[in-house]
């Protein structure tokens, strides 16, 4: 799993904070709303484009930002070889030398500013109520590491990613494209946030120790494994519960059926997590599977209802 490097790599330190594994949750969410918008009205492609390229540059910044308070923290130096994981165990541009503390500050900085200059774009030049789903989505991005909130620092992290990529994106994009608010959507927006909430979740058990010894307290650190483990389950069966009593109750979502597709990945994680959670070798399938899992859904959930409602 070792990628060390000993010398700068502006390019290869950008893309590692571009991060397309972890971009996949902002995308899962802006695919099931412009299914829904696609289906429900019709797509304004040039402000689609502009949603998501607002959304990446957000997270980029946010990476970037995030990576400089956890190596200050000593969250990642903490976080030894063995315990390293194509999904966790932090970006690490700058324990690995690719980039320098102020070409990483520069990439957050330019990064925040392409994304409020999108969302103020959108806002001017098409519907300036967007600014209610913009403004909490950038305060979470920044808050989650930095400030003196640190949310991931407190136990909220998981709360925020839940809120951030559930809610705010899913139903931010759709109202971007309508201009209105879509019921089943909320629902479904919230299911898509447990899920993606579980991917941070389970990240969060490789980092255990170097977490627990810098003081970043999030809810794996504070529960501990054991009952963390019960957690992870617990958040997986929500979800795909709640998405079964909205398949039966509501006729106008019964054909989001395919984002069961997702079940499969998530039964297995939860599998592996709960007789490896030691084991971060054993690991690594169990993080795959809950990636795999939430992009699953997104689009099952999105093809299902604009090709078969």
């Amino acid at each position: 799993m070792s990628s060390r490097v000993t010398g700068p790599d502006f390019r290869a330190g950008l893309w590692r904070l571009a991060d397309p594994k972890i971009s996949l949750a902002s995308f899962a969410g802006m695919w099931v709303a412009a299914c829904f918008a696609a289906k429900d009205s019709a797509l304004q492609w040039q402000w689609l484009a502009l949603t998501v390229a607002g959304v990446f540059f957000v997270e980029v910044a946010k990476n970037a930002s995030g990576e400089i308070v956890d190596f200050d923290s000593g969250t990642d130096v903490g976080v030894r070889e063995s315990e390293r994981s194509p999904f966790s165990g932090g970006k690490r541009v700058l324990i690995d030398g690719l980039l320098s503390r102020e070409q990483t500050w520069g990439i957050a900085a330019t990064f925040y500013l392409l994304a409020i200059a999108s969302g103020l774009v959108i806002a001017g030049l098409h519907d300036s109520r967007v600014l209610v789903f913009g403004i909490p989505g950038l305060a979470l991005a920044w808050y989650y590491h930095g400030g003196s909130v640190k949310l991931a620092y407190r136990g909220l992290g998981e709360l925020a990613v839940a809120i951030a990529y559930g809610p705010l994106i899913v139903l931010g994009t759709y109202f971007v494209q309508t201009g209105q608010l879509s019921a089943p959507l909320v629902h479904l927006s919230c299911i898509l946030g447990l899920l993606v909430a579980a991917f941070l979740w389970i990240n969060e058990f490789p980092d255990y120790r170097a977490d627990k010894s810098a003081g970043k307290n999030n809810l794996v650190v504070r529960l501990g494994t054991r009952a963390a483990t019960l957690g992870y389950v617990t958040m997986l069966a929500t979800a795909y519960a709640w998405f079964a009593l909205i398949l039966l109750s509501s006729s106008g979502l019964s054909s989001a059926w395919p984002g069961l597709l997702g079940l499969p990945a998530a039964l297995f994680s939860a599998h592996r997590l709960t007789h490896y959670s030691g084991d971060i070798t054993a690991l690594v399938p169990a993080q795959a599977s809950t990636l795999a899992s939430f992009c699953l859904f997104a689009f099952g959930v999105g093809l299902g209802y604009l090709l078969l409602s």
